[in-house]
């Protein structure tokens, strides 16, 4: 399974915003990397600009590229707004609901653990972290001892994550459920999902 290894502060330091979780050394030097620092002026062309926020949403859901085309070209078959079929896709990934719903403290962990086969949908072990979910779709976590006790942990550390009304959990049965597609206003992407479009529409 192909995942980004790279430095991830630099990465989230270059785009302004926490693309990997909660970063310290990114709240202390909240300018973009290199020698010039906080005096760099650089400007962007429109294509520049367009990229950049295509590779915030990638980074922020964990695609590698050609993983991240492949979710435009499925949402172009869609019906409906491109842009908001794109969101609804990468929101209901397995790895996605996994993090949403506090069983993981970052998307990386929630991939890792569904790739690990701590997770079952709808009473099947599923380790495709691209799963994707559908209304009424049950996620549990497995009942082993070490699939509950990483469960365990990541819901004492994430006590303060607010699970999405388009979700149900009940924590003290390691269970959630898909109860709806979220809409547009309830995704509340970190980039312009139009410009992506357009970036891959030229």
């Amino acid at each position: 399974m192909a995942r980004y290894t790279g430095p991830r502060t630099r990465l989230s330091r270059r785009f302004g915003i926490p693309l990997f979780g909660p970063d310290k050394y990114l709240e202390r030097r909240n300018y973009a990397p290199g020698v010039h620092g906080p005096k760099s002026r650089r400007k962007h062309t429109d294509y520049g600009l367009a990229l950049i926020e295509k590779q915030k949403l990638r980074f922020f859901y964990g695609l590698m590229e050609r993983q991240f085309r492949g979710v435009y070209e499925r949402a172009l078959k869609r019906r409906g707004v491109t842009g908001e079929q794109m969101l609804q896709i990468l929101e209901t990934r397995l790895d996605n609901v996994v993090y949403h719903l506090g069983f993981a403290i970052t998307r990386a962990a929630a991939r890792q653990m569904v790739g690990h086969g701590h997770v079952k949908v709808n009473g099947r072990k599923v380790n495709i972290p691209s799963f994707a979910l559908k209304v009424n779709d049950v996620v549990e976590v497995r009942e082993s001892n070490v699939s509950r006790q990483l469960a365990t942990k990541n819901l004492e550390l994430s006590t303060s994550k607010v699970v999405p009304d388009w979700l149900l959990v009940n924590k003290d049965a390691f269970k959630g459920t898909v109860m709806r597609i979220p809409t547009r206003d309830e995704i509340q992407p970190i980039a312009n999902e139009q410009a992506v479009v357009e970036f891959y529409s030229r």
